[in-house]
Formats: C-alpha cells, structure tokens, sequence
C-alpha cells in the first residue's frame, strides 16, 4: 500500500472541500467554448549512462539515474499541477543487462515487478523536479559493450506527458583530468603554460574529445586557437563576461590505459584586471550531447590562431564511467587594487516637489573584484537621507535601515539605505543608484552621505582599496550657493553631471544616469515637479576616515560559483535536481 505525504493528503482534503462548488459551476459552463489543449509536460534524465562491468570479485558499483519532469510554467506560485500522476518504466531493454532498484530516500511511491516499474506521486510543481531515482548495477553475466534502453512513460488526468528514452551500457571510456602545478600566487602580468593531460581509465576509447576551459575575467590566455570556440558570460556573478568559456575539440581516439597531453600548452596570463580568479579545465568524449551541455544556450565564435593538437588512436565509443573526475579547477590571487570612488549629487526643488537624484561609485580599476568562491556582495553603497526629504523610489537593491544601520521594518521613510553590489564589479563597473526624493520641508544645504564600503558596517574598509580617501561623497538638497556641493563640481540648476553618470535637464525636469555594478551606464529620465537635478557631490570629497580593516568575504567560503559551473556540465552525471518545495 502506497503512503501519502501529509502535505499531499492535506491538499487532498482541500480539493474535497471546492468540488461542490466545481460541480456547481459546471452547470453553468455547459454552453461554454471549448477548452484548450491539455498542457504536456516533459519526462527526462541522463539520456546516456555508462556502468563498471561486473566484477569478478566484490560488489558491483552502482549508479543512479534521476529521472525528471519538467512543468512549462512559468508561474511558481499558481502553476503547480495539483492531482495524482502516474510513471511507467519500461525495464525489458535492459534486462540481462543492468539490475534496477529504486533509493529509499528519493522514491518512496515507486515498485518493480518483473520488468516493469511504477511509480506514483502527487502534484508536479513549475519548472523542473525530480520525481525518482533508479539505481542501476551491471548484472551477473553482461559483458563490455552490453547495452539497452529504458522507456518512460507518464499519464494523469488532463496531463500529457512527453516520454523519454535513457540507454544504458557496460564499459565506455573514463576520462580523468590531472590537475597541473599551478602557481597561485601572482602579479599582473604572470603567465604560465597550461599542459591539460587527461587518461582514459575506461574499457575503451573515447572518440573525439572535447576540451573546457572556463576562466574569470582576470585571466586570459595569450592566443585564441582555430579549432576552438569561445563565448563569454555572467553566469550569475552579476557582471557580463565576468566569466570566458573556451570549447576545443580533437578528433581520433583515445585508447584506455593511455594517458594524452597537449603538444603545445597553451600558456594563461594574469591580465591588468586580475584579483580574485578561478580556471577549469574539464574533458568530455566529443559527440552532440557534450556541446549542447557545455554550451548551454550560449552564442560562441571560433578562434583564428593556431591549432591545440593531441596524440589519436582507432576505437569504438561509449558514454564515460566515471564523469566526476573529468574536471580539475584552480584559484589564482593576484596581487592587484581596485579605486572604489564615491559620487554623489544635489538636486533643488520647492516643498512637496519630488526630485531625482543618482549617487553610486565608480571603480577606477586597474582590478576587477569578483568573490568567486564565497558568492557574498563585492560592497555596499550606505546612504544617509539629507535633512528635510522623503526617499519615494529607490532601487531594488537597497534597503531602508534606522539612523544607526539596524534593521528596519517599515521600508517607508527610512533616514538610511543599504545598496550591495552583486558579488563582482568589473574593472570599468559604474554602480549607479537612481533615487527620488519628496521635499517635505526645504532646508538650505541640506546634505546626505553616500560611502561605499565593505557590506559589514563593523569593519568598513574595502582590503583591495588603496584610496580610501574617496569612498565618500555628498547628496546636497537645495545648496545654499551656486557653487559646487560640498566638495564637489557642476551647476544647482541643471546642465551635465560631472561625478555621477550623464544627467542633463532644466528647471522642472529632472533626468537621472543609471547604471550598474557590470560596466557602463544606461539611463533612466523621469520628471520632477518643481524640482531640477544638476551637478554631483564629487567623487571622494569628504572620505579619509576609512581604514583598511580586512574582508570577510574572501575566497575562503563555500564554492558557490564553482560549484554551480562545475555541476552544469556534468552532462553525463546521474545526480539529483530536487525541486524545492
């Protein structure tokens, strides 16, 4: 007998409790159109997985399969398919071949008889889930080169269900990177050679290889090669390019027991920008399935240098038997500052006339800052509301906080904000914060603070910045002169914004810069009543009391970017993707 959750049973209940209404409406709906087609939902898992021959002595070893569904929506909280499903598999292609158990932990509704497997659940959230995991061992009797197919199949009431098809095989290729001796410790400038040598540990050759290569933006190597492609992208650090992908494919094969090397390494480079850096180095058999993982959606072109070459040889090919081990990574810390500079601005208006005002900071470089490994915010811009003003808009990334930088309930009104950055800021970054801000009473140079330092308000100092002088700057309402605001350059009364980004308008019209922790500067324009905005409060104009105190937020934390590139493309890996629920 099949157990419920409680949480299902619950829902269970739940839906017991409208049908009297449904069943009421339904009277009504008699005339209605017709509905629409049924929403099909699609099965997957490892299309390829490869198993250890069985031994001779011990245990087989085991590999798990998470077999997914994957729910089109796009709504997380309204698109759950909220009834029983059922899932069929199909065993009878891998019979002889593989024995199959369910885990205990992932699938607790599903059973095997004979050849057929069944498993039961209820509700099928938005996006992709996991629904069971089929462990599989080599059975007593198959040989090398063995191989089936496992049919999945799914139904449920007003569900259709896209099947999916996993082939199994004993043996394949085992392509273990070894992890080279790099030195971690460098200067701008530094290079080294990267000699990637990998060994097949398998039962038979790979055919093709497909070399990665993924490195942060502080790093580069010294040549882009003809039978490379190469792709740049954030992937989560909140800096476009902040990471370089580069996919180098060989040809022929590569034997088990052997061991290749590059004949001419390529060497890597600690570009002007290095700080904080990460290189992976990963290989896969070549084929479709390898590209379309590595790439992930990613628009790539070729390189026009010279060609990377490895040693071939003839045979068949076969999924990989171990993928875990086909990645190596390294930290470089390269000794390297970033020039985080403070600006601020000023704005005039009457009693009750919003303004816009944009304050932020620039980095002047020559490093990038990027906390790989921790994933915690680069920095935090901290605000003080002039006297006499209202905040009404401010940006997604700051939080209202009390006059002493404690947490704060109500997010209206509040005499401070918090802005953090992502957790990179590129070398050119110009994190820019678009504010607007009601006029409740004028007060004569009435004048806010704006620093950027390190998020932890206890120790505020930024460790790779040698100019704390400039972490600080001003937000001036309604100056008393028409000179420069505290320090600071432009006009009160329009015209171009010398420290913050571009703004331009005239009296009534305020139009604000914008821009972001990954380069450059957009715009955003919006209109004051009765308020203009001009000049800036200057990069660094009332800073000095800064010291370098230290960050927490170095490279010691859990491998969170990493982690998350590295479990991308271990395409061929049997692993759980769990939806949270």
């Amino acid at each position: 007998m099949r157990s419920t959750p409680p949480r299902a049973a619950l829902r269970r209940v739940t839906g017991g409790f409208a049908a009297a209404g449904l069943l009421a409406a339904c009277a009504l709906a008699l005339n209605a159109p017709a509905q629409a087609a049924a929403p099909e939902f699609t099965l997957g898992g490892p299309a390829e997985t490869a198993l250890h021959p069985y031994p001779a002595t011990g245990a087989p070893q085991k590999a798990t399969l998470g077999f997914t569904v994957n729910n089109p929506s796009l709504d997380p909280e309204n698109g759950t398919f909220a009834d029983e499903y059922t899932v069929r598999f199909d065993l009878s292609g891998i019979a002889g071949i593989a024995d199959a158990s369910f885990s205990k932990e992932g699938s607790a509704d599903c059973r095997i008889t004979g050849t057929t497997a069944v498993c039961t659940d209820w509700g099928v959230f938005a996006g992709l889930s996991t629904f069971a995991d089929l462990e599989l061992t080599a059975a007593k009797g198959s040989k090398d080169g063995d191989a089936g197919t496992i049919e999945v199949t799914a139904e449920a009431q007003g569900i259709t269900f896209r099947p999916f098809s996993a082939h199994v095989g004993i043996g394949g290729p085992d392509l273990s990177m070894k992890r080279l001796p790099f030195r971690t410790k460098l200067q701008p400038g530094d290079s080294q050679p990267v000699p990637v040598t990998f060994t097949n540990n398998g039962t038979r050759a790979a055919e093709g290889v497909l070399l990665t290569l993924r490195y942060t933006r502080g790093m580069a190597f010294t040549e882009r090669y003809e039978n490379c492609e190469y792709s740049e992208s954030d992937l989560g650090m909140g800096s476009p390019g902040a990471w370089t992908t580069a996919l180098c494919s060989f040809d022929g094969s590569y034997e088990p027991g052997a061991t290749y090397t590059l004949v001419e390494p390529p060497t890597i480079k600690a570009t002007p920008h290095a700080f904080y850096d990460s290189f992976l180095y990963r290989v896969n058999e070549d084929g479709s399935a390898a590209r379309a993982a590595e790439r992930a959606g990613a628009r790539y072109s070729s390189g026009k240098g010279a060609t990377l070459t490895l040693r071939k040889a003839p045979s068949p090919r076969s999924a990989d038997l171990e993928p875990g081990d086909n990645q190596q990574d390294v930290d470089f810390q390269t000794a390297n500052s970033a020039d985080f500079a403070a600006y601020g601005a000023r704005a005039e208006g009457a009693a009750g006339a919003t303004v816009e005002a944009t304050v932020g900071f620039r980095n002047r470089g020559p490093a990038w800052i990027g906390y790989i490994r921790s994933g915690e915010d680069v920095a935090t811009v901290d605000l003080t509301v002039p006297a006499g003003a209202t905040v009404v808009g401010k940006p997604d990334s700051c939080r209202g906080v009390t006059a002493d930088g404690d947490y704060r309930e109500n997010q209206k009104a509040a005499p401070r904000y918090f802005c953090s950055t992502p957790m990179s800021v590129r070398e050119d970054a110009d994190f820019a914060l678009p504010f607007k801000l009601k006029i409740d009473k004028v007060v004569a140079g009435a004048s806010g603070k704006v620093t950027v330092r390190n998020t932890h308000l206890a120790a505020p100092g930024l460790p790779f910045d040698p100019e704390p002088a400039n972490n600080t700057a001003s937000l001036v309402l309604n100056a008393k002169d028409s000179g420069a605001a505290s320090g600071g350059t432009g006009s009160t009364t329009g015209g171009t914004t010398s420290g913050g980004p571009a703004a331009t308008g005239g009296a009534g019209d305020g139009s604000t810069g914008g821009g972001s922790a990954s380069g450059g500067s957009g715009g955003s324009t919006g209109s004051s009543s009765a308020g203009t905005t001009g000049g800036d409060g200057g990069e660094g104009d009332t800073g000095g009391d800064l010291a370098s105190t230290g960050s927490t937020a170095l490279m010691t934390g859990g491998a969170a970017v990493v982690a998350l590139v590295a479990g991308g493309v271990l395409y061929t890996a049997a692993r759980r993707r769990r939806a949270t629920r």
